[in-house]
């Protein structure tokens, strides 16, 4: 059993003038398998050619490792596919990560930069790496770099394009560019400073000095992502009363045992919930004026209006990119909170609010659910949470 939670996180810049990025990466979490692959690929060029190549590349490298396609055969078919040009050959480099459920980790590489494993603060090379060579008489000398260890809590692993290694090449510092080494230095520096920091903070703090070493005009694409095994952060979100007025006891008492942070997204509910516990509700100030104020309750991180806010909740994650950035908003604070936890408990209470409740669609469709089925999606596939819910 893993004793740890896996965080992931990419961050993406593009040169100046450039429609989109030449790299690309994509992610499947195969909930019948619990197994998470992850793919970073890098497009020769520039602009749209580099990401459709890029594109292509990145799709079937995810399918075939989906299917647990040998890599050295993947590999091949990729490059077939990929068009050709009298000019030049068409290709586009790729590192596939996968995950599996017993912390098996298997990383393929195929021309990107070396990745850098951190385990207790040094670089750890596993045991396990060996190199394909890829199939097909079209392919001689184009080898496959591989590696597999078992991932421990507290190891690192940070992927890169070379938009990162090349940034600031022919400058006064970094005549060939900033490098490998160079890169595994400043990465060290920032976990000695800050031990515990998250994925998040580690590729933005790494992008952005790729980017300062360009001068702040980037030359290349320009991407850094990192995994990081850590002990597991736990949030429930409350929203609902239940729909038998009996249960009001029973869900206290799980929202009472819960170890971990908590918030509530509904009037109703935070005033059971007050009320029972013996709390008062402080509301206040108000700080966006398309949604109701927040309010105060001890022991509870934030206390919000229901359907509404938690509609916003939905909006901002189907939207969110890395570009974006939380204000101080009842939605926001509740999608950043959820977004900073690994281990999510949704109590979802069925009590239908006939406020809320559309007259043209049958009574048992209750808005409240709808919206909680998404957000539960969206976490779990686009942000790799793992999440419980209960409907009461």
């Amino acid at each position: 059993m893993q004793s740890y939670h896996t965080e992931i996180e990419i961050q993406q810049l593009k040169p100046k003038g450039e429609e989109v990025s030449g790299d690309v990466f994509i992610s499947k979490r195969l909930a019948e398998e619990d197994r998470t692959v992850l793919v970073l690929s890098d497009g020769v060029g520039h602009g749209i050619k580099a990401s459709v190549l890029a594109t292509l590349t990145a799709a079937m490298a995810l399918n075939y490792s989906s299917f647990h396609t040998k890599p050295e055969i993947a590999a091949r078919i990729i490059m077939d596919v990929l068009p050709a040009s009298a000019e030049k050959p068409n290709y586009a480099t790729f590192t596939v990560i996968e995950i599996e459920k017993d912390g098996l980790v298997k990383i393929i590489n195929y021309d990107n930069p070396p990745v850098i494993i951190l385990r207790n603060k040094q670089r750890f090379r596993p045991a396990k790496i060996y190199e394909l060579e890829v199939k097909g008489a079209d392919n001689l000398g184009k080898i496959l770099r591989c590696q597999e260890f078992y991932a421990m809590k507290e190891d690192r692993i940070i992927f890169y394009t070379d938009g990162v290694t090349q940034s600031g090449i022919d400058s006064m510092k970094f005549t060939m560019g900033w490098g490998n080494d160079k890169v595994f230095e400043y990465v060290t520096t920032l976990i000695e400073s800050q031990p515990k920091m998250s994925a998040t903070k580690l590729v933005k703090k790494i992008v952005n000095r790729a980017l300062m070493n360009d001068n702040y005009s980037l030359k290349d694409d320009t991407s850094c992502g990192a995994i990081y095994f850590r002990e597991p952060r736990r949030t429930m979100l409350i929203t609902g009363p239940p729909f038998y007025k009996v249960k009001d006891q029973k869900f206290i008492k799980q929202i009472k045992d819960f170890k971990g942070s908590k918030m509530i997204c509904g009037g109703t509910t935070a005033d059971i919930i007050a009320r029972n516990l013996n709390l008062k509700i402080e509301t206040l100030q108000h700080s966006d004026p398309t949604l109701p104020p927040k309010s105060k309750l001890d022991g509870f991180e934030l206390v919000t209006e229901g359907i509404l806010t938690i509609s916003r909740v939905e909006e901002i994650l189907e939207n969110y990119t890395f570009e974006t950035r939380l204000h101080g908003s009842p939605a926001e604070e509740i999608a950043k909170r959820l977004l900073d936890n690994d281990i999510i408990y949704l109590l979802v209470g069925t009590r239908i609010n006939w406020a809320h409740q559309d007259p043209d669609q049958p009574v048992e469709i209750e808005i409240r659910k709808t919206v909680i089925k998404r957000i539960v999606k969206l976490l779990e596939l686009k942000f790799f949470k793992k999440v419980f819910v209960e409907f009461v």
